[in-house]
């Protein structure tokens, strides 16, 4: 007998495929629990974290142009140069304030719907339900721990797991050094900045500017280093559970075709309880998965 979601063979001696983890005699996927797209918006997601990233490095070497803005300021004593220094660093961090929460919004929606979909795994032992993969960004201190719990979730009863894979350590370990460093440094440089000198005129004063833009520019490094890989395997996670999701969903659908091939079966903690199969009318009032999970061209 043969696994109906990853194929390999099964034996007795296992109440689940030692592979995926899906018990035996079940299939790939529950036909009555709805299930979502995740490819298009994951897309989404990877570009738009992605140019987050790249904004990201722009802003943390900004100081480059108030170094270089300064040097001519000094070399022609004309300290309006120092103003226009300021501008153009404010016009680069522009394009952030838009992209950034673009992009988390597009990598939460990503979050609920690949959350939801392992709804309807068999052999899945979610931890938290689908409304922590909203809630938990948006609550205080919370926000510290829960996305990190869902990510890892997901990522295990996706990609066949029976530990949380390191890249997820990894992202999110990552992603709270860039958001609470950023804060940090951030503060830092405006602190720095108020010491500096209004009316500089002298070349202690230039140098003050000058030691201020390389001092900012050291300090951006941690946070920069950190955005870049946790963007990176944020991708990474994405595009890897995405395309791991949307391949059992469409296996499913063609050996499944109907929900009144299964019986009724009791629904514990949110999801089908294992060795059962939920029935039509069990999905909880969403669309049934007949028509969510059927391939799209």
């Amino acid at each position: 007998m043969r696994c109906q979601t990853c194929g390999d063979a099964t034996s007795p001696e296992h109440n689940d495929c030692q592979r995926c983890n899906t018990p035996l005699g079940q299939p790939a996927v529950w036909p009555a629990v709805a299930t979502y797209r995740v490819r298009g918006i994951g897309l989404a997601a990877c570009i738009a974290v992605g140019v987050a990233v790249v904004l990201s490095l722009v802003t943390a070497l900004d100081p480059i142009v108030g170094l270089l803005m300064t040097r001519r300021a000094q070399n022609a004593d004309d300290a309006d140069l120092l103003v226009d220094a300021l501008s153009v660093q404010a016009l680069l961090s522009q394009p952030s304030v838009v992209v950034f929460p673009a992009a988390a919004v597009l990598v939460i929606v990503w979050m609920w719907r690949a959350r939801k979909n392992i709804d309807a795994f068999p052999g899945a032992l979610p931890t938290l339900g689908a409304g922590w993969a909203i809630a938990g960004w948006l609550i205080p201190f919370v926000n510290l721990v829960v996305p990190a719990r869902v990510m890892a979730s997901v990522a295990r009863d996706s990609l066949w797991r029976r530990r949380t894979p390191a890249t997820v350590f990894v992202w999110w370990i990552t992603w709270l050094v860039f958001s609470i460093g950023e804060g940090v440094v951030s503060n830092q440089n405006a602190q720095a900045y108020i010491r500096l000198p209004r009316n500089p005129s002298t070349d202690a004063d230039y140098q003050a500017y000058i030691d201020h833009y390389g001092d900012s520019l050291l300090r951006n490094a941690v946070p920069a280093v950190a955005c870049v890989v946790a963007g990176v395997t944020l991708i990474l996670l994405i595009r890897r559970i995405s395309a791991a999701q949307e391949a059992r969903i469409a296996s499913g659908s063609p050996a499944w075709p109907t929900a009144q091939a299964w019986p009724a079966a009791p629904v514990q903690g949110g999801h089908p309880a294992a060795g059962a199969t939920p029935s039509a009318s069990g999905s909880g009032g969403e669309e049934p998965a007949g028509s969510e999970n059927q391939p799209r061209a």
